[in-house]
């Protein structure tokens, strides 16, 4: 019985220091916000400081992050089961000098034809070489248009969709049918707003009638592929005017791997049939690169860590300054207020309510700082997207990030002169006051 009295007792007890708590917490909450709308321009400077540290630290975040996504989106559309033949390294070995990788030959169309007969682990394989070309249609010029002449199974390899017309027949490649597909910035270029389907086009000289359109892609800040200014030939018809045998054009060979199958299995069977056809000795180097998405990812991402270190250090200054503002004006506040202070204590006012009164008043500031430095960042990037179409925005990360550092930031900077008040001895502050 004693027990169970006891038990209720001690859960009264604690309901009333909760409660207790609850009612001091409001009371110096509404304190913070009657000197913070008192005081508007001492409010406004502290303020600013904190929304410049944001502003830079989370605007330098949100480009990285759409710049991030626009690479890895670019990186994912290469496929993760694709390899990409070539003669020049997506990532360089310190142990192969870049004049020895000059004097490779580039891939040519009789390893894209070993490959096709030898692989069993390739479920699709196409050869792409490609020169820039003068494209016309009428009055209208392309200069320096990129033209690939392709084999088939290219669209077994790449992901691209086709948004007028169609992509070439089987019967087209070994025709050499003097068809095209154009890319869509190169159709935007050349026919405007008109449908270029089963127009002619003259490449190079040579007449060809276009088949169909590529879906727009559309670029960020970094594009793997440009597919957009693009214009596809079948192979046969392209060796027509594009130079097969230049030793330093860098044609490629896309080849994707069977379900089931490992890229890196690909991998090796395609540098074993290779080295093979080229006769090289088993002490040389291989003198072509077999490239993959991965190795890209794996480069881009000590690149990301730097630049996010950078923007940490960037930001950190500008929050560092806005830190020191907001202590300044903190105990500037103490001081305009040590009488306030002093009565609050002579009525028995506690430390900790003393203590929080200015502390929530320091993360308020900070954290409506913050704020603000998010509402700037919002408006920069509808302003950019509606400059250059990109599809930038805050995410709900980076919003939490700022309120998280703000509130930080506020605690630390306010926490001396929240402190400094709540150990005032109450005579001194009175006497301080009206002395």
């Amino acid at each position: 019985m004693s027990l169970s009295k006891f038990s209720i007792f001690d859960l009264q007890s604690e309901y009333l220091k909760g409660k207790m708590f609850l009612r001091l917490f409001k009371e110096g909450f509404l304190f913070a916000i009657n000197s913070l709308t008192v005081n508007k321009l001492r409010t406004f400077l502290s303020l600013f400081g904190i929304t410049i540290g944001i502003f830079c630290i989370i605007s330098v975040f949100t480009v990285l992050d759409w710049l991030e996504k626009s690479i890895r989106d670019s990186i994912d559309s290469m496929g993760s089961n694709v390899i990409y033949v070539q003669k020049y390294p997506w990532s360089f070995d310190s142990n192969i000098e870049y004049w020895d990788i000059i004097k490779w030959p580039s891939v040519s169309v009789k390893d894209y034809q070993v490959l096709k007969e030898k692989s069993v682990k390739a479920a699709a394989i196409s050869f792409i070489i490609g020169e820039s070309k003068t494209i016309k249609y009428r009055n209208n010029i392309a200069n320096d248009a990129l033209v690939a002449a392709v084999t088939d199974d290219l669209e077994k390899v790449l992901a691209f969709e086709i948004d007028k017309g169609r992509y070439f027949s089987a019967s087209e490649f070994p025709n050499a049918s003097n068809v095209a597909v154009l890319g869509a910035e190169i159709a935007e270029k050349l026919f405007e707003n008109a449908n270029p389907v089963d127009k002619e086009i003259t490449i190079a000289g040579r007449k060809a009638r276009i088949i169909g359109v590529l879906k727009k892609e559309g670029q960020g800040v970094v594009s793997l592929s440009n597919i957009d200014q693009i214009t596809i030939v079948p192979m046969k018809f392209g060796a027509g005017f594009i130079n097969f045998r230049n030793r330093f054009s860098d044609n490629q060979m896309i080849i994707r791997a069977k379900n089931n199958v490992p890229i890196q299995e690909l991998s090796d069977e395609v540098i074993m049939i290779l080295r093979a056809s080229r006769r090289l000795k088993p002490t040389e180097d291989n003198n072509f690169s077999v490239n993959n998405a991965t190795m890209l990812s794996q480069g881009f991402d000590s690149v990301f860590a730097g630049i996010n270190l950078g923007g940490w250090l960037i930001g950190g200054f500008a929050m560092l300054v806005g830190g020191f503002g907001i202590a300044n004006i903190m105990f500037v506040s103490v001081r305009e207020r040590t009488n306030m202070i002093g009565i609050q204590k002579a009525l028995g006012a506690k430390r900790f309510f003393i203590l929080q009164q200015f502390l929530v008043e320091s993360v308020i500031l900070s954290i409506l700082g913050g704020i603000f430095g998010l509402f700037l960042i919002f408006i920069a990037t509808l302003f950019i997207n509606y400059l250059y179409d990109l599809n930038m925005h805050l995410t709900i990360g980076n919003i939490l990030l700022a309120i998280f550092v703000s509130g930080l930031i506020g605690v630390v900077a306010g926490y001396a002169p929240a402190y400094s008040a709540a150990k005032m001895n109450p005579v001194d502050a009175i006497g301080y006051s009206f002395g």
